[in-house]
């Protein structure tokens, strides 16, 4: 069987991590091939360097089953995982998703986005339906998925233990009480599951192994590995009332202390039972199922029984889970209430379970669903490739007969060219034509226009003063540039003709005029050229620019004035 046939089903417990291989089995079935159980350090204090350790302990038990790079399902405490049963109103399918995380807003005691979250419809009523949340921070996900990917595995999906193990039990008890509750006690804390048709409601305890491995510490004032090692080899449920002690005091002691904390957790049992008769409306339980690390320690059943005064007997994950023939029968007997988890986990592969939450954090899902992309992005590849080599080809083939056709077309543009150089110049010869006819059509409006500038000016000037000089101002121009004949004879093969294609100037026009003249100072007095200036300025043919350059008086007896102005036209005019 290939490597991607095998299922991979790892438990990260608080105190030993539960590995499964698994085949699929025609006919909707698993089969157990090998599995392999590890101890953690469950000490609290140890809490710091725990990824650390289980890195490194999972990469050695992946060396050691020959594992290699492989996906694998994965299960957290329940007591790490936020868990909230809430009741919401009956609506359609596609509105369930915005109800729910609205519901998870309110509910999670965390910001929805620091948190990793998913949710089940696990039964519906009258007009209401019973919804699973589940949530677990961010940070604390990814870190013990980043552990897994360092070990050499590829997290695919994230389930709770708790849903782990109902999942195991729906698919190997299929008759079972109207309710039944799984107790799994563990290291840490104890995981109460009660099974209802159609229903489900998880709570976890504080109550676990650990709590015995304190007060046994407290007792003795041992270490905590050596509290450990005492309560692994004398622990058991002592019995009430009047009994015959063991022979051993510190076993009497150890007992003792257990059956301390295996009351505390009865206590516990009892108090949720009555929250979900009371809160979740379900039945009383009629049979209890235990699991987990710590349940089994000698006479725990026994003490449960007589306390909850129901059936207790221990979960079976391979009541209908098929085991190898290579696997000894009596250890998987041993180590079949650790390895609830992982069934349940393996079931999740190919088959419709009861309750399919999955935690896996965003980030990893979307590299998950790119690498799962990457083949079609290298068959495209491939085929945009052979696509491009396809149209080199033909680009290539399309070349060859454009250079030739260029080759041709290129000739045939010279000859056009040569045309085209003939034809503009013969263009130009015509706008030069043109512009000297324009120019001699204009001539005598031009010299019209200039007799009105010269009536205008004279029209104006005072009785008094007379006009000595009036000379017409220029702007400055370029002098038009010579023809170079034998670039023109290389160019048309003929000598330009003076008439026609020397480069013609622009008309020359006149912006302004520069005035001189004289007045009586008994007649005009000094404001004469003032007035004649104004009433220039006030005309529609001169602008505000005209102005008085120089005035002064003149004669023996300063009887006259002299003046000079420059006058400037509001529009040029050609001469």
């Amino acid at each position: 069987m290939s490597k991607r046939d095998t299922i991979f089903a790892l438990d990260v417990g608080a105190s030993s991590l539960r590995l499964g291989c698994f085949r699929p089995l025609r006919g909707n079935g698993i089969e157990l091939i090998r599995f392999a159980i590890r101890p953690l350090n469950a000490d609290p204090a140890a809490e710091e360097t725990r990824i650390e350790e289980l890195t490194h302990v999972l990469r050695e038990l992946v060396q050691e089953l020959g594992i290699g790079r492989a996906p694998v399902l994965l299960s957290v405490p329940g007591q790490s995982v936020f868990t909230r049963f809430v009741r919401l109103p009956m609506v359609g399918r596609d509105k369930i998703p915005q109800l729910v995380r609205y519901e998870a807003q309110q509910n999670v005691p965390f910001p929805i986005n620091e948190v990793v979250w998913d949710y089940q419809l696990i039964g519906s009523g009258e007009g209401e339906m019973d919804v699973m949340l589940a949530a677990m921070k961010s940070e604390i996900i990814e870190r013990l998925t980043d552990a897994v990917a360092t070990a050499g595995l590829d997290p695919e999906l994230v389930d709770i233990a708790p849903m782990a193990l109902y999942n195991a039990v729906r698919f190997n008890y299929r008759e079972l009480p109207p309710c039944t509750l799984l107790i799994d006690i563990g290291a840490r804390s104890t995981d109460l599951v009660f099974i209802e048709e159609g229903r489900t409601f998880n709570r976890s305890i504080p109550v676990g192994g650990n709590t015995i491995t304190q007060q046994v510490m407290r007792e003795f004032s041992l270490s905590y590995e050596d509290a450990e090692k005492l309560k692994r080899a004398h622990a058991f449920v002592a019995f009430g009332g009047a009994y015959e002690a063991p022979p051993s005091e510190v076993a009497d002691k150890v007992s003792k202390n257990v059956r301390s904390v295996m009351t505390r957790l009865h206590t516990e049992i009892n108090r949720s039972i009555s929250f979900y008769r009371t809160q979740q409306s379900g039945r009383q339980p009629a049979m209890a199922l235990l699991t987990g690390g710590s349940s089994v320690i000698p006479y725990t059943d026994a003490f449960l029984k007589e306390k909850l005064n129901i059936e207790v007997d221990y979960l079976n994950p391979f009541q209908n889970v098929a085991v190898d023939g290579s696997i000894d029968a009596d250890e998987i007997g041993a180590q079949a209430h650790l390895l609830g988890e992982p069934v349940g986990l393996a079931l999740r592969r190919g088959l419709a379970c009861p309750i399919e939450l999955n935690l896996l954090p965003t980030r990893i899902a979307r590299e998950k669903a790119f690498r799962r992309k990457q083949p079609f992005f290298a068959a495209a590849m491939a085929v945009l490739v052979l696509v491009l080599a396809v149209w080199a080809v033909f680009f290539h083939q399309l070349a060859v007969l454009g250079e030739a056709r260029l080759g041709a077309v290129s000739r045939q543009l010279e000859d056009l060219r040569s045309v085209e150089r003939q034809l503009q110049h013969h263009e130009g010869r015509i706008a030069r034509v043109q512009t000297r006819l324009d120019a001699l059509v204009a001539l005598p409006a031009r010299r019209t226009r200039w007799n009105a500038l010269l009536e205008a000016v004279y029209a104006h000037i005072p009785n008094g003063i007379w006009i000595t000089e009036l000379t017409p101002i220029l702007p400055e121009t370029d002098a038009a540039p010579e023809i170079d004949e034998a670039a023109y004879f290389a160019t048309y093969g003929e000598l330009p003709s003076p008439d026609l294609e020397a480069p013609t100037a622009e008309p020359e026009k006149i912006i302004a005029l520069r005035l001189a003249g004289y007045g009586y100072l008994d007649k005009v007095g000094t404001t004469g050229a003032i007035e004649l200036r104004n009433a220039l300025r006030a005309s529609d043919l001169f602008t505000d620019e005209t102005d008085i350059l120089e005035m002064t008086t003149t004669g023996q007896d300063n009887v006259s004035m002299s003046f000079k102005m420059q006058v400037v036209l509001s529009e040029a005019i050609e001469l």
